[in-house]
This record gives C-alpha cells, sequence and structure tokens, in this order.
C-alpha cells in the first residue's frame, strides 16, 4: 500500500510561482513511476509531469518550460516547480503513483490563479 499527501497549493497572482510536494510513503512505491496531473472544474484529469521509462522528466506542451518535476530520494518527494502560472492553470492538482488507472492517488491540493 502507498500514501501520497500533497501539499503547497494555494492562490497565487497570474505569472506568480509556486511548489507542490508529494510525499510517497509505504511499502513499493517508485520515484520514477510518480507523476503530477491537475483537473479544473468540468474537464478531465490530466497529465502535467512525470518521468519516462528511462527516467527523463516530461510534460504537458502548456506547461512545458514553465513547470520543472523533481525528486528528493533521500525524502521520498516529488516535487513540481510552477512558475509563470496563469489563470488556466488553475486546478486541483494531484499526485499519482504508478499510472492512472492502477496507481495510487493523493488527496489533491488546490491552486488558485488569480487576480
Amino acid at each position: 500500500q502507498v500514501q501520497l499527501v500533497e501539499s503547497g497549493g494555494g492562490l497565487v497572482h497570474p505569472g506568480g510561482s509556486l511548489r507542490l510536494s508529494c510525499v510517497a510513503s509505504g511499502s513499493g512505491f517508485n520515484l520514477y513511476a510518480m507523476a503530477w496531473y491537475r483537473q479544473a472544474p468540468g474537464k478531465q484529469r490530466e497529465l502535467v509531469a512525470g518521468f519516462t521509462s528511462s527516467g527523463r522528466p516530461n510534460y504537458a506542451d502548456s506547461v512545458r518550460s514553465r513547470f520543472t518535476i523533481s525528486k528528493d530520494n533521500a525524502e521520498n518527494t516529488v516535487y513540481l516547480e510552477m512558475n509563470m502560472l496563469k489563470p488556466e492553470d488553475s486546478a486541483v492538482y494531484y499526485c499519482n503513483e504508478g499510472g492512472y488507472y492502477t496507481g495510487y492517488w493523493g488527496q489533491g491540493t488546490q491552486v488558485t490563479v488569480s487576480s
């Protein structure tokens, strides 16, 4: 069983920055199998950032060059650094380990970008 706890969301002005954290605990988790998703009201949950099978970061086109995913093995934590935030980035952000359909999910953290 894997537990994921996200933190770091909040209200930020357009152009601002936030850093989300996801701490993993339990047995059998793999930080390279972790990813960030987001879901805005009335929209499907979408992949924001994750790692390829070779361990390289990959990003949705809408966030590439603005968001950075990273991990800290010692802290069992995956981060999402979000810069130049836009109103359309507003959503609940979820941490996932092990894939969309079969993996584990955190409880989500709200990100609101508004002036």
